[in-house]
């Protein structure tokens, strides 16, 4: 399904990325906000952005319906915190848990990853 050279284990997950860092930022999107990883709904496995699963995955990408959305599918690359796509919507792009910013162009990209209406 993907390449093992592609993968980091992130607080005890397997992310795939390309170049990806510690805290989750890859090739695609590496500023200093850039720390959260996705979950996708094609594959169940972790990535740190919809351009590394194009990349990574043999299979598309399919988007989380909203009946999911109280599944955790982000991961925070800073401190490990799994949010619900309904807490990542509703945490203001901060992380709950450790304070951290999250980019909020990332908001421009919400439907890759989930049903919008």
């Amino acid at each position: 399904m993907t390449t093992n050279d592609a993968r980091r284990r992130i607080f005890g997950l397997d992310v795939f990325g390309i170049e990806l860092d510690p805290e989750t930022r890859c090739a695609h999107y590496h500023r200093e906000d850039d720390i959260v990883a996705i979950k996708f709904k094609c594959c169940d496995e972790w990535f740190a952005c919809y351009e590394c699963h194009a990349a990574l995955a043999d299979h598309p990408a399919k988007v989380w319906p909203t009946v999911d959305f109280n599944k955790e599918v982000i991961l925070g690359g800073a401190c490990g915190q799994q949010l619900s796509a309904t807490e990542y919507f509703a945490c203001e792009s901060k992380c709950p848990s450790c304070d951290r910013t999250f980019n909020p162009s990332c908001t421009n990209h919400r439907h890759l990853y989930f049903q919008v209406s």
